[in-house]
């Protein structure tokens, strides 16, 4: 298979996706069928509610959103060949993920801006709430800490064994440290700019302009980069960052930051869409060392795990692992979280909806094809030392077969590796204040809202800075200590949101009348997937600790898998019979 005919495919699958099932939904829901005002304007506070332009939101969302999921989820499920994870990245990204970002975002603006914690309290219970936002949270500060120690461990510079640093690879990561936060300035900057002065009137203006600064600050980073400090210094940086940017007015740093960070993603697609095209990848070349094909397009529904001597100690199963690692390229919960709890305070216009988060999940579904045609050449060229190598040495030794551009491929690689390190840190203080408003709505009873809570003790623990205070202190504690030993129950926690995100909106939808059929299947499936990912990883870590000598992470992970299988049955039983008594009442 050619890698540009599979990528044309693909394209013309989700734009008729897009046209066809996303004006359907729109249909069904009652999307743009009247002007109505949005939280934006309704409850603008100047912090948290603050409409913006649909290019501007778009770049938040989609810069929130993508990270580096879309990457590294198809890169791992690359084990079992590129024709199941395509066919998921397809059918997932339309009938599950779209849906499931899109009916989050319209739920959430028409319950006040709020959480889909909050979507749950009014239709279900208040202990399904109180359930789903303890779970959320401690998924948040799991993102926290993974997030944060990335960004740090791609900050670090290298010591020797005296101590001193090791300048020759320390180098490439100092770069991206000062890239990183020249971008951090100039967007601040970029925000004032565009919120108070004319500019605000003149967007293709301002754009151009920031555009301009990106290209000045990467220009800079990469002639000076004096910062070459440890990974614990960049991780206490990362936390006292990360608390600011959590509490501080969108305007100011989160919406020009992803504004300006959208045109970074949007560089890389066009970058690897270039790339493709001048390669051509070939998905089916063969290993003449080997006589074996780099990139099969099926290897199996259950794959052998080997040992260092070559013993079979078990196996992956294509069924739950393709569905809970593949995550933001098909459907991911953390979006969810996304567009209930950042996007929906800032749109401007209900008709923005559709744009903004159906066609923000189909075009990390490009992203992730994408990765796919990166894989391909990548292991054909020798890149294969992690998610970051495949990635950027596919994209970039693609990008070389342009006429003219074989000396640019080192730019292109360290330009692609700036961008993947930069899509962590936006997701990373995302997620820092997606944590501080679960934290906050946790407090509130149906209906109430952080300010009607003005004395007692619940006005301490309602406070953003203290919330974000108490998040932010948990994650980097985490983020230095083990994270890694939990993050096994990332993939299937992540996508447990994603079934009760879809179960909160199909419950929504039947107690005002609307049509929520488009939900049933999708919720089903990822709740079984879910299911079935914690009961394998309950037996595996459960055999760990009988074997002898665990240390806390399989104790860890066992109480956490029990507490998830807990919770999804109680979720489930609640929200089904909800929607059967909906059911009755329209009939």
């Amino acid at each position: 298979m050619n890698g540009l005919v599979l990528l044309v495919i693909c394209i013309a699958v989700l734009a008729l996706g897009y046209l066809f099932y996303g004006r359907w939904l729109c249909k069904q829901w009652g999307v743009g069928e009247e002007d109505k005002e949005t939280p934006a304007h309704e409850l603008e506070d100047g912090v948290d509610y603050v409409p913006a332009s649909a290019p501007v939101l778009m770049g938040h969302h989609f810069s929130s959103i993508a990270g580096a999921g879309p990457i590294t989820g198809p890169i791992a499920a690359a084990m079992f060949g590129w024709v199941p994870v395509v066919l998921w990245i397809l059918v997932g990204g339309i009938f599950f993920g779209g849906v499931h970002d899109f009916g989050a975002l319209v739920a959430s603006i028409r319950h006040k801006g709020q959480s889909i914690g909050e979507i749950i309290n009014v239709n279900m219970s208040k202990r399904a709430k109180r359930l789903f936002i303890i779970f959320s949270y401690l998924t948040l500060i799991l993102v926290v800490a993974a997030f944060a120690s990335i960004v740090a461990n791609t900050f670090s510079a290298t010591f020797t064994e005296t101590g001193a640093v090791d300048f020759v690879k320390s180098t490439s990561n100092s770069t991206v440290a000062m890239v990183s936060i020249l971008f951090i300035v100039i967007a601040i900057i970029f925000g004032f700019v565009v919120n108070k002065t004319s500019a605000r009137n003149n967007m293709v203006l301002a754009s151009i302009l920031g555009i301009a600064a990106i290209v000045a600050c990467i220009a800079i980073g990469m002639k000076f980069h004096p910062l070459y400090f440890s990974n614990t210094t960049w991780m206490v940086i990362v936390g006292v960052y990360i608390a600011v940017a959590s509490v501080a007015p969108v305007w100011i740093l989160l919406q020009p930051r992803d504004f300006l960070s959208s045109f970074l993603l949007y560089s890389m697609l066009a970058i690897a869409f270039i790339g493709v095209i001048a390669a051509r990848p070939d998905l089916s070349a063969v290993n003449p060392d080997t006589g074996k094909m780099y990139f099969p397009a099926f290897t199996g529904f259950a794959l052998d795990i080997l040992d260092k001597e070559g013993n079979v100690v078990g196996h992956n199963y294509m069924f739950p692992i393709l569905f809970t690692t593949v995550a933001c390229g098909a459907i991911s919960g953390f979006h969810s979280l996304v567009s209930s709890g950042t996007t929906s305070k800032q749109l401007d216009k209900e008709k923005h909806a559709k744009p903004i988060a159906y066609g923000g999940m189909l075009l990390e579904c490009v992203l992730a094809i994408l990765t796919i045609c990166a894989i391909a050449y990548a292991r054909q060229t020798g890149h294969t030392k992690g998610a970051t190598d495949i990635f950027a040495g596919g994209i970039s030794a693609m990008c070389a077969k342009v006429p003219g551009c074989a000396g640019l491929k080192n730019i292109l690689y360290t330009l692609l590796v700036l961008t993947y390190s930069a899509f962590c840190l936006t997701s990373l203080d995302t997620a820092t204040r997606l944590a501080r408003f679960m934290f906050q709505e946790f407090w509130l009873e149906p209906g109430q809202t952080v300010k009607d809570i003005t004395s007692g003790w619940k006005k301490i623990v309602v406070n953003p800075y203290f919330a974000t205070i108490l998040t932010v202190v948990l994650g980097i504690a985490l983020g230095m200590t083990g994270w890694s030993k939990i993050w096994g129950l990332f993939g299937a926690s992540n996508q447990l949101l994603a079934g009760i995100g879809l179960l909160a909106v199909a419950t929504w939808l039947g107690n005002i009348g609307r049509n929520n059929k488009m939900f049933l299947i999708p919720m089903g499936f990822m709740i079984i997937v879910t299911i079935s990912s914690l009961t394998i990883t309950l037996i595996n870590q459960l055999k760990i600790i009988l074997a002898g000598g665990a240390e806390w992470g399989p104790y860890a992970q066992v109480i956490l898998a029990a507490f998830m299988i807990i919770l999804s049955v109680i979720l489930v039983i609640e929200g089904v019979i909800t929607i059967i008594s909906a059911n009755k009442k329209k009939a």
